[in-house]
Order: structure tokens, then C-alpha cells, then sequence
């Protein structure tokens, strides 16, 4: 699938992390992951972006979706998939 620019903000040992990886994955969508663990400056930076401390955080096209509850809220909705394909 063609997509848009997603990015997720994730941690070590992160089961909605991996979730969310999954789910991509699973879509065949390239994203870029920034673990947040390893670089606390991008830690940072996630928390101004989103006003939120935990992980992962999800963008698409620089739009925030949220976490993976919010990921697979849109996938069961399906618009998931028209939000990827903007």
C-alpha cells in the first residue's frame, strides 16, 4: 500500500508498541520509529508534540492519531486506511 509519512514514537519493551508495529506491518506501510528509550530528547520532543508521556505515539501526514487504541480504532472504523492513503 502506497502511504503517507507515518511515524511512531515507541519504547523498549513496549507491548502497544509492538501492536502498533504489527498493524502496519500487517498493512505493508513503511514508517519511521522513534524510540524514545534510547534518545530522551526525542522523548521530549513527542511530549511537546502530543501533550502526552507515553508510547507509542502515531503520526500520519504530521496528523496525530494517537496511541495504538487509537490506531485500531481507525483500522476497525476503516478509515485507517483512507487516512494512509492521503
Amino acid at each position: 500500500m502506497s502511504s503517507g509519512k507515518v511515524v511512531i514514537y515507541s519504547g523498549n519493551r513496549c507491548a502497544y508498541c509492538n501492536a502498533a508495529k504489527r498493524l502496519l506491518d500487517s498493512k505493508k506501510v513503511d514508517y519511521t520509529e522513534i524510540n524514545v528509550d534510547e534518545d530522551p530528547a526525542r522523548r521530549e520532543e513527542m511530549m511537546q508534540r502530543t501533550q502526552r508521556q507515553t508510547v507509542p505515539q502515531i503520526f500520519i501526514n504530521e496528523q496525530h492519531v494517537g496511541g495504538f487504541d487509537d490506531l485500531s480504532e481507525l483500522n476497525q472504523a476503516g478509515r485507517l486506511d483512507e487516512l494512509l492513503a492521503s
